[in-house]
């Protein structure tokens, strides 16, 4: 391995990696995820997930898969269902690196791209985090990164490279995970079509034959899924919670939001790169005719972008997908400006002395930026787990059992849900209905039920302790 892709490896793992574990499940996607991955592992059921003993069929199992294998060789902490994002990460930078090298650019350019993709905050984040979503942006990556090599060059590697990244995006999260690449090689099929005005059958042939090799691993389980569980749990996955979200059916799903949503998210979607992307983008506009290269990472970030703004579901994570192409057109544009500023080297001007300085300037800036994410990760986010975190909580249940009282959810949350089958490593009894939960007060005086909402539970309920998570009060009640 060169010195450059040495030094990336290792920034890119301290990175992601460095005080990982040192924090609790936090947020809403956290304590979900663990919670159906313990799940899975505590019940052997590698077929249909499940949060609360009910069936979650959302998204395929990719990173459950991973997560509750994790749980079972490494125990279940954070740490250990944090390790598949982080290592998606970790993969995605590394192979955004290697496949700029093959297209030829310059170690420089592709390294700062690597380098401005481990720094982006959102991906930053997202990637220390327990779900699915570094899983996506990893098999979007392979899968465009591939195709336009392919385009380039076709081969078995290209191929196969090719697949595994539809195998993974798909298994990952669905139909999303086919749109995402399909959008942007549809787009930068018929800019090639219009341009050079005429069809290359094999061209547009031989992506869709790679894709229907990938989606392989997709219908095997969807197979297993269909006898285990029949035709619904099918529809459940690929239309009730793929193309129901899209198209706005799906009213429970939530995260809906106005067409505007992304535009009004555009100031913060690749920070602290977001002058350079779009920069980037203003200053390539009128060379991508005749520069394929930049065509495509522009396609990519603009299509993704068309298409999440037209989806009725929007959530900022999805512009994930996005960041490897951002990353690019920042690096490029910094390469121009940096040969800018090369070129003034030596005048007598302020921005002349400035350039002698450009590469200490380069590195502080990166230094000062890796510097606090490691900060973040070392203080910031287990100062939050005061707020944040299900654990005091938790601990809380599981001193009442120490005590011989029996604890039980009424209509539970994904969050604490998911939370309480993490940490106990059990599944606590479940309420649907009122009369259930009184009913089970009544049984007993040991008996305690957890509510959450807005206002405090009135009489006959008699609350015992009150405890918040965030900005959510949970009511420890009895009777």
């Amino acid at each position: 391995m060169s010195r450059p892709a040495t030094s990336l490896l290792l920034l890119a793992a301290m990175l992601f990696f460095f005080a990982l574990g040192n924090h609790q499940l936090q947020g809403s996607t956290e304590p979900r995820v663990a919670g159906i991955a313990m799940e899975m592992q505590l019940e052997n059921d590698w077929v249909t997930p499940r949060l609360f003993s009910e069936p979650f069929l959302e998204k395929p199992p990719l990173s459950l898969w991973l997560d509750a294998a994790a749980i079972r060789e490494l125990g279940g902490t954070p740490w250990a269902v944090r390790l598949t994002s982080a290592f998606a990460g970790l993969f995605s930078v590394m192979l955004l690196y290697g496949m700029l090298r093959r297209y030829g650019r310059p170690v420089t350019v592709a390294w700062t791209a690597a380098i401005l993709l481990a720094t982006m905050a959102s991906y930053w984040s997202n990637v220390r985090g327990v779900g699915e979503d570094a899983l996506l942006a990893l098999g979007v990556s392979m899968a465009l990164l591939a195709f336009f090599a392919g385009q380039r060059q076709a081969g078995v590697g290209n191929g196969l490279l090719f697949a595994s990244g539809i195998a993974v995006a798909t298994l990952s999260k669905g139909v999303l995970g086919l749109a995402m690449p399909g959008v942007v090689i549809f787009a930068c099929l018929l800019a090639e079509t219009l341009m050079d005005r005429r069809v290359k059958l094999a061209d547009w042939l031989r992506p869709g034959l790679l894709t229907l090799l990938g989606l392989v691993p997709l219908m095997i389980w969807l197979a297993v899924l269909y006898r285990r569980d029949g035709i619904q749990a099918v529809t459940d996955v690929l239309l009730t919670n793929s193309v129901g979200r899209f198209s706005g059916a799906f009213v429970e799903a939530g995260h809906y939001e106005p067409f505007y949503y992304y535009l009004a998210k555009l100031p913060q979607a690749f920070l602290p790169w977001n002058i350079l992307v779009y920069l980037g983008l203003w200053h390539f506009r009128k060379s991508l005719v005749a520069n394929r290269y930049l065509l495509f990472f522009t396609l990519w970030v603009l299509a993704q972008f068309v298409m999440l703004t037209l989806a009725s579901s929007k959530r900022t994570v999805y512009l994930m997908s996005m960041t490897p192409a951002a990353a690019v057109i920042a690096a490029e544009y910094a390469s121009v400006l940096f040969e800018r500023l090369k070129a003034r080297e030596g005048s007598s001007t302020w921005l002349g002395r400035l350039a002698g300085y450009r590469h200490g300037l380069a590195i502080g800036t990166l230094t000062v930026v890796i510097g606090g994410y490691l900060a973040a990760a070392q203080w910031a986010l287990p100062h939050a787990d005061r707020k944040l975190s299900f654990l005091p909580l938790i601990e809380q249940i599981q001193s009442m059992q120490a005590h011989g009282q029996q604890v039980a959810l009424f209509q539970a949350n994904e969050r604490v849900g998911g939370a309480s089958v993490f940490y106990t490593r059990s599944l606590l009894k479940g309420l649907d209905t009122e009369a259930q939960l009184h009913e089970f007060l009544r049984a007993s005086p040991d008996h305690v039920a957890i509510l959450s909402g807005n206002a405090e539970p009135v009489a006959p309920l008699k609350v015992l302790k009150t405890m918040k998570v965030g900005q959510q009060a949970y009511y420890f009640v009895g009777q």
